[in-house]
């Protein structure tokens, strides 16, 4: 049975300038507001048999105004960023602007002392090889953004530096079809 997993973007917690890294505050007004104006187009995806979300506040709460109920996954959590955590890319540039080229260069790179993008993308492709087929054909599941950009690298096979070259934005779904080890890109409606 080949599966269909939908990915969608969680709603904002902060303005793009703001982001931070494995940022855990909750959705913003925005976000709220972004959820309502997106929810005729993604409340359908409730239908999906199984249901997820990563852990953290905005994605729980983005997957709940949707009528999803997901269950969460930690595999889907943010990049570990180690000590960069709660910074902004510019915050970590100012203090460790170095260190920020190699980790952009360089995808088994680790300054931060966290997880490189390489064994990032791995966790994420490993969690969508592993969706159970039994419990059905159709997945939804509610992430950061860029749980979606290594997903996305993961099912095409593309090269690492791919995941730069994406801007995922809030609320956005990704769907890939197929089985695992092998996926592709499904665009369309979800």
């Amino acid at each position: 049975m080949h599966l269909r997993v939908t990915f969608v973007a969680a709603a904002r917690c902060s303005s793009l300038l703001a982001e931070r890294f494995e940022d855990d505050r909750p959705l913003d007004q925005a976000g709220w507001d972004e959820v309502q104006r997106a929810a005729h187009e993604l409340v359908p995806l409730a239908a999906a048999e199984l249901r997820y979300c990563s852990p953290t506040p905005r994605s729980r709460a983005t997957g709940d105004a949707l009528g999803y109920a997901p269950l969460a996954q930690p595999a889907l959590r943010d990049c570990d960023m180690g000590r960069w955590r709660g910074f902004t890319l510019g915050e970590a540039m100012a203090r460790e602007p170095s260190a920020v080229d190699a980790w952009l260069a360089d995808p088994r790179c680790t300054p931060h002392g966290g997880e490189s993008l390489l064994s990032f993308i791995a966790r994420i492709g490993s969690w969508l090889d592993t969706r159970p087929k039994d419990d059905g054909g159709r997945i939804v599941a509610v992430a950061e953004p860029s749980v979606l950009r290594a997903a996305l690298v993961y099912a095409l096979q593309a090269p690492p530096s791919t995941y730069w070259h994406m801007d995922v934005r809030p609320l956005s779904t990704l769907t890939v079809a197929g089985q695992p080890g092998r996926w592709n890109l499904r665009l369309g409606a979800a």
